[in-house]
Order: structure tokens, then sequence, then C-alpha cells
């Protein structure tokens, strides 16, 4: 599935902040968060219906929509929060999206493995269950009246150009290419390790055996959940800007928890790193997000957002890179590379002390 998703990936790197700049132009967001949202639950109803090949095809046109509808998604959160409840609802966002996740895992363990339905129905299953918690959204987010620009829109001719001139535009605004960078390397360095390392460096170094591999996957979302909704509680109150570079420092010490647990064989150890972890993504993701939106001027939300969705998405292909960097072509233990992971937070830890103190 890696070839997929780096299709995919590499479609939304290029068309995400034109898309955005799209709808900062009609001043209408919800139009893209449902069409998107459309074509990502027809194209999973699908899977596993027409064979391997139309299958693949439809994965990749599923993970589009997903993340299209993800960047209008991500620029409505000014609209439907005050600037005092923004860090409320992006955590709020973020734990109700990891506990949807835990009923994906039981809608498919329910429909696959105790029911034997197979693979297609367990599709469908979870596109149903996606079509129903998105609806709310599709009726319920009223938008402001937003003052259409003047200047015309990006046509599709320009979408490569104007992924260049996002970031030349992002470049003005103080701070925000900086943050970007920033994002580009922590999320690189998170997506590394939740992405399928850790399930493998938990069974072949930290001496967990398949179960209890599973059980410490189940913890950190379980414990992402309850990050997510600390973040709710926490990111007004602190500022965004805080509260981000806190779950940094968490990160970084849950990976250097995580060699030591190798190191050492040391296996108890390996709960503490599911735990950290899981505090620090719904951490992350909430208050990153809201310190976003105060960052970037109000009429290049969509455009914005659209690069702060492509670097998040961009990081999901050279997440593997560095992996088989690291550990393929080197030959280095699986333990270097989660301390490379470390190095790679502590190094946006050090870019993003110099984002201005906007939050």
């Amino acid at each position: 599935m890696a070839i997929p998703t780096a299709i995919a990936m590499a479609i939304v790197v290029v068309a995400g902040p034109w898309v955005g700049a799209r709808t900062d132009h009609s001043g209408r967001r919800v139009p893209v968060l449902v069409w998107g949202t459309v074509v990502t639950i027809a194209s999973t109803a699908a899977l596993a219906t027409f064979g391997v090949p139309v299958s693949l095809v439809l994965f990749v046109i599923a993970l589009i929509g997903f993340n299209i509808a993800g960047i209008a998604y991500d620029a409505l959160l000014p609209d439907v929060a005050t600037d005092d409840t923004i860090g409320r609802v992006s955590g709020l966002g973020v734990g109700f999206g990891y506990f949807g996740s835990v009923i994906g895992f039981g809608i498919g363990y329910l429909l696959s493995d105790v029911l034997e339905l197979g693979s297609a129905a367990v599709f469908r299953a979870l596109a149903i269950a996606f079509l129903l918690f998105a609806l709310p959204s599709f009726f319920q987010i009223v938008e402001p009246e937003r003052p259409r620009r003047t200047d015309p829109p990006p046509t599709l001719r320009q979408v490569f150009s104007h992924l260049f001139a996002s970031w030349r535009r992002a470049r003005t605004v103080p701070g925000v290419a900086r943050f970007l960078v920033g994002r580009f390397m922590y999320t690189d360095a998170i997506n590394t390790l939740t992405g399928g390392f850790l399930a493998i460096f938990a069974t072949r170094d930290m001496g967990l055996t398949d179960g209890e591999t599973q059980l410490l996957l189940i913890e950190a979302v379980l414990v992402a959940i309850i990050g997510g909704f600390i973040a709710a509680r926490l990111v007004d109150r602190v500022g965004p800007r805080r509260y981000l570079h806190a779950m940094l420092w968490i990160w970084i010490g849950a990976l250097i928890v995580g060699i030591i647990a190798a190191v050492t064989l040391t296996t108890w150890l390996a709960w503490v790193l599911g735990a950290a972890g899981g505090i620090a993504l719904g951490g992350v993701w909430a208050s990153d997000r809201a310190y976003m939106a105060a960052l970037t001027p109000r009429e290049w939300y969509g455009e914005f957002y659209g690069l702060y969705g492509t670097v998040g998405r961009f990081a999901t292909i050279t997440g593997p890179l560095l992996w088989a960097l690291v550990v393929d072509g080197f030959g280095a233990d699986r333990w270097v590379l989660v301390a490379v992971l470390a190095a790679v937070v502590l190094g946006s830890r050090w870019i993003l002390q110099g984002v201005p103190r906007v939050a």
C-alpha cells in the first residue's frame, strides 16, 4: 500500500493550497468538505468489490478525497469557535477523531473476525458509519458571510505554480513559513513512529509479544483520546504555542524511554512509551491546528491550511524513506532510528522557538 499512498499524498501536496485558495475566493468551505467526504465514502464503500487493481485506484481516490476535505475542515475551525474557545474545539475534534478510530476498529473486528463477512462488507459498514458521523457537519456548520475576493481565483492550470506562490505568500506573514517547516519535522517523526514502525520496534526490540503489541497500540489510541480532551481544557488557558512546545518535549522524552527499553530490554517501559506518546499525540494535533489559526490572516485561512495539510501529508512520504535510509540503508539498529526521530523532534522544537508569540 506504500505506492498508492505515496501517489495520493503527492497529489494532495500539490493540490492542497490550490483547493484552499479556491475556498478563500468563493468564501465557502463547507461544499469542499461535503464533496471531499462524499468521494471518500463512495470510494470506501466500493473497496474489495471489483478486484485488486480497481480497489487500489479507489483507495487512492478515497485518500485524496479525505485529505482535501480535511483542508476545508481545518480551515473551518475559526468559524465554529471563538478566539477564546478555538483550542477547546480543536482538542475535542482530536479526541472524538481518535474515538472514531476505536469505533472503526470495533466495526472491523465484529464483521471480519466475529461474523466473518469479508472485507467488502467491512468497507461498506465503515463507509456508512463515516456518512452517519459526517452528516451533522454537512447541515449544522453555518459559515459566516465572507466578502468574495476581487482578484481571480487560481485556475486548474495554475495548480503547480500556485503551490510555489502559496509558499512565497506564507513567507510574507511573520512566523508562518517557519512554523510549517517545524511542523513538517515533528510530523515526519510522529508519522514514522505511528505508521507501522512502533509495532515492529515493540516486538523485535522491546521484547513484546504480538498480543502485547496490539494492546500497546490500543493503549496509545485510547490515551490519545484523553490527550485530545485534556488539550481541549488547557490549550486556550496556556496558549497553543506553549502547549505545543510542551507536547514536543513529552514526545522527546517518550522516544528516549523507547531507546532505553530497547537497549536494556526493560519491557515494562514500552507501556510508558505508549502512554506518553498517546498524550503527546492528541496534544500536538489539538494545539498546532489552533496555533496555525493564530498565525494566519483570515483572508488566507483556506490557502494556508492547505499548506498546513501539505506539510503533514508530505511527511507521510518522507517518514518511510527515513526508516529505509537509517535501518535498511545504513544497517543500523532500530533504536538508532528512534534516536534520529528524537533528534528530528528536537530540531523542530528549536525551529519553532523563532515563531512569534502571537498566542
